[in-house]
């Protein structure tokens, strides 16, 4: 069951689809993040794409712990 979990990102989008949102964005002259906020609530294929794109954005954002948030325990 694990393992199913791990694979989504994958199996979301197709070999033959990938890069074609990013193609949008830059016919359109906008960033792929601009493109996908502004379509996200078209439908269709389009409107799909955009949600999905902003989702995947959304998890390679690099969160700060707050655990280690003072100005001692950052490395210089």
């Amino acid at each position: 069951m694990a393992e199913k979990k791990k694979k989504w990102v994958q199996k979301a989008v197709p070999e033959s689809r990938k890069g074609v949102f990013k193609e949008k964005a830059e016919r359109a002259g906008k960033t792929t993040r601009e493109f996908a906020s502004e379509h996200a609530g078209d439908k269709g294929t389009l409107g799909k794409e955009a949600r999905l794109a902003q989702t995947l954005m959304g998890m390679s954002k690099k969160r700060k712990s707050p655990l280690y948030d003072h100005p001692r325990s950052k490395k210089d």
